[in-house]
């Protein structure tokens, strides 16, 4: 598929890879998460390029545990040439992280900002265009998180109905894909601020958040479970998130 040419270009993208992910802790022993291999490529470089195709090809990446593998990569890299990654400490929380690159997008009205474990097959333009036309100060991409059962109906012992993974049924949740204003930062305290909590529950509060709505494919790498699925998706060609 054509890559898809912006003219907001100039629009920076932060990707949050500073976690530890001890919930996949046989791969994460030995490397940051969001540098788990997906194919032939770490899973941030497929992150990376779901915003390349829209033209959003300026990255600062908030490393933190083990930095320096993710450091060495893209040092490396030919192919990400436009690639800022800055250390923003090893227990920092996501909010911290956040405020530790303000320096950084001192000169942005607005960002991308995502974190370095989840892939999707969402519509980046849609996504800013909605941001713009609300004038928020956060817009976060709301998807159905994968159900991994299936979902029984039951009275008096006795089974109504059973239907195979439900996606539709499963409620909204937070998938990354945020576009930011730069008022968030007055609203981060420190390295332990944790953004999901205080900032993003004080700006809805405000009727300052938004949520863009997703309905197709979003899935995270939290367990090496999500990582064969992901790597299954690539093997057969099937991966959605691939443009």
């Amino acid at each position: 598929m054509k890559k898809i040419k912006s003219k907001e270009k100039k629009i920076k993208v932060v990707i949050l890879c500073g976690g530890k992910g001890t919930r996949i802790i046989e791969e994460t022993q030995t490397k940051p998460k969001p540098m788990i291999m997906i194919g032939n490529e770490p899973v941030i470089c497929h992150i990376m390029r779901i915003f390349m195709h829209y033209g959003y090809n300026d990255f600062v990446l908030a490393a933190g545990y083990k930095k320096q593998i993710i450091y060495d990569y893209f040092k490396k890299s030919k192919k990400f040439p436009n690639v800022k990654v800055v250390n923003t400490g090893k227990e920092s929380m996501t909010g911290g992280r956040i405020l530790r690159l303000k320096k950084y997008l001192k000169n942005e009205e607005l960002f991308f900002m995502t974190y370095g474990d989840g892939v999707s097959d969402v519509n980046i333009a849609n996504l800013l265009t909605f941001h713009k036309k609300h004038k928020k100060i956060a817009t976060v991409t709301a998807v159905h998180p994968p159900v991994r059962f299936g979902e029984l109906k039951i009275n008096m012992s006795r089974v109504l109905k059973f239907e195979e993974k439900p996606q539709a049924n499963a409620g909204w949740v937070n998938g990354g894909f945020f576009v930011l204003s730069k008022e968030i930062f007055r609203y981060i305290k420190n390295d332990k601020t944790i953004f999901e909590r205080e900032p993003l529950e004080k700006i809805s509060k405000k009727n300052q958040f938004m949520a863009f709505k997703h309905n197709n494919f979003w899935q995270c790498m939290d367990t090496l479970r999500d990582k064969i699925l992901l790597n299954n998706l690539w093997k057969k060609k099937k991966a959605p998130w691939i443009k």
